[in-house]
C-alpha cells in the first residue's frame, strides 16, 4: 500500500489515536500486540517468532548483514485520563500518559518506511515493540530471546513535553537515573494515647528513621552525583487516641553512579540497624532494585544529534534526568543511545492531562528511519 506524505501522517495520527483509546497495563498489553501485529502484516513486515507473552520484535532488510535495532514500549499506566481529547481512553483508570502509544507508532512509522526500500539495506533493522517497560522488565524479557545478540548498535525514544516541538534532545553518558524502590516496616509496641511509656511508639521513630534517611544525600553522597531519596508514603494508626504498633514508609532512590547506588543501600541498611539497636523495636527493609542508569554510548550520543540535524530537526544537548528507564538494560549489552523527542506540550509525563503531539509522529518515524538507514552505511564504510 502507498500512502503520500499526507495520507501517512493521517495513518499514523489515527493508529496511535486507536492505541491511546484502548491503553492496557504492563505485561497485560495482548491487543496492544495484536493491533501492532496487524499493521505490521498490512506492510507484509516479517515478525519473529519469539517467546513473548505480550509485545513482539519486528525486521526489515535482509535476514544476514549487520543488525541495527530500534525499541519502542507499549505499555500504559494505572492512571484516570483527564486529557480533554476526541480519543480518551475507554479502559476506566488506565490512559497512556507516558507516550508509549506515541513510540509505537512511530516506531511502526520507521518500519514503514524501512520496507519501502528494503531491498537497499545492508542489514537488517529490528523494531521492539516492548512490553512492561513502567515495571522495568519488559527490556529483561526481550535480551532473554536473544533478539540483540548479534546487533552492533541499538536505539530508543521517549518524548518530552518539555522539550519545543521538532527537537531531538540528547547527551553523552548518563541519562536517566537507576531507580529503586524501598518499603520499611517498624514493628514497635501499642499502648493508650495517654501512656506513652508503655509503648515503643512507631509514629515518633519513624519520623526520626525519616529525617535520618534524608541526610544520606545531603551527608553521605557528594553533590555532584545529584541522588535522590524521597519517602512518598507512610501510614500508621487506627484511632485518636491509640499509640499503634506498626508503622509502614515506601519512597524511592534515583542515582546515576554506580558508587552512590551502592552507598545509599549500604546507609539505608546502617541507619535501620542503629534504630533498630535504639530503640528496641523490629524494623524490616525491602529494597527492591530496579533498572540502573542509562548511559549513552559516546559515539551513538554523537550520531543522534547529528542525524537530528540532517533529518531536519532541531539537535540539542539536554541534562539528564532522574526519571528510570528499562532501555538501560540493552546498553548493559549493546552499544547505542536513548533519545528524547520534544513535544512541547503543557502537562509532564505521567500527568492525567498529558497530551501527545501528533504533529510531531511522522518526523519522529522519518527520524527513526533515517538513524538506521544512515548507522547501516557508517558501519558498512568501516
Amino acid at each position: 500500500m502507498s500512502l503520500n506524505t499526507e495520507e501517512f501522517a493521517t495513518y499514523l495520527t489515527e493508529f496511535r489515536h486507536e492505541l491511546h483509546r484502548f491503553p492496557e497495563l504492563s505485561s497485560q498489553e495482548v491487543e496492544t500486540t495484536r493491533r501492532i501485529r496487524q499493521q505490521l502484516e498490512r506492510y507484509q513486515i516479517r515478525i519473529l517468532d519469539l517467546p513473548l507473552n505480550t509485545g513482539l520484535v519486528a525486521e526489515v532488510g535482509p535476514v544476514e548483514g549487520p543488525l541495527f535495532v530500534i525499541r519502542s514500549d507499549i505499555d500504559a499506566l494505572p492512571i484516570e485520563e483527564q486529557a480533554e481529547v476526541s480519543y480518551r481512553s475507554e479502559h476506566p483508570g488506565i490512559m497512556h500518559a507516558c507516550g508509549h502509544d506515541f513510540h509505537s507508532t512511530a516506531a511502526l512509522g520507521a518500519a514503514i518506511l524501512l520496507k519501502r526500500q528494503e531491498d537497499q539495506l545492508p542489514g537488517p533493522v529490528r523494531i521492539l515493540f516492548q512490553a512492561a517497560e513502567e515495571i522495568g522488565v519488559g527490556a529483561q524479557d526481550i535480551i532473554a530471546t536473544g533478539a540483540l545478540d548479534k546487533a552492533f548498535a541499538v536505539v530508543g525514544i521517549h518524548n518530552d513535553p518539555s522539550l519545543p516541538a521538532g527537537t531531538i534532545g540528547c547527551k553523552n553518558g548518563p541519562l536517566t537515573a537507576a531507580v529503586d524502590r524501598f518499603a520499611i516496616r517498624l514493628q514497635g509496641v501499642g499502648s493508650h494515647a495517654a501512656k506513652p511509656e508503655q509503648s515503643i511508639d512507631p509514629i515518633v521513630i519513624g519520623s526520626q528513621l525519616i529525617a535520618s534517611l534524608q541526610t544520606i544525600i545531603s551527608r553521605n553522597i557528594p553533590s555532584a552525583d545529584n541522588a535522590v531519596v524521597s519517602i512518598t508514603q507512610f501510614h500508621s494508626g487506627s484511632a485518636w487516641n491509640i499509640i499503634p504498633d506498626q508503622a509502614w514508609l515506601e519512597g524511592t532512590v534515583r542515582s546515576f553512579s554506580v558508587e552512590a547506588r551502592q552507598r545509599i543501600e549500604q546507609r539505608f541498611q546502617q541507619i535501620i540497624l542503629g534504630f533498630s539497636s535504639a530503640f528496641d523495636l523490629k524494623i524490616d527493609l525491602d529494597w527492591q532494585a530496579g533498572p540502573p542508569s542509562v548511559i549513552n554510548d559516546p559515539h551513538w550520543a554523537a550520531f543522534a544529534l547529528e542525524q537530528a540535524t540532517k533529518s531536519g530537526l532541531i539537535a540539542r544537548e539536554i541534562d539528564a534526568s532522574p526519571i528510570g528507564e528499562d532501555f538501560a538494560y540493552y546498553l548493559h549489552q549493546t552499544p547505542g543511545t536513548f533519545v528524547m523527542i520534544g513535544t512541547g506540550e503543557k502537562h509532564p509525563l505521567h500527568h492525567p492531562a498529558f497530551k501527545i503531539n501528533d504533529q510531531v509522529l511522522l518526523p519522529t518515524a522519518r527520524y527513526l528511519a533515517d538513524f538506521a538507514i544512515a548507522a547501516l552505511a557508517a558501519y558498512r564504510a568501516k
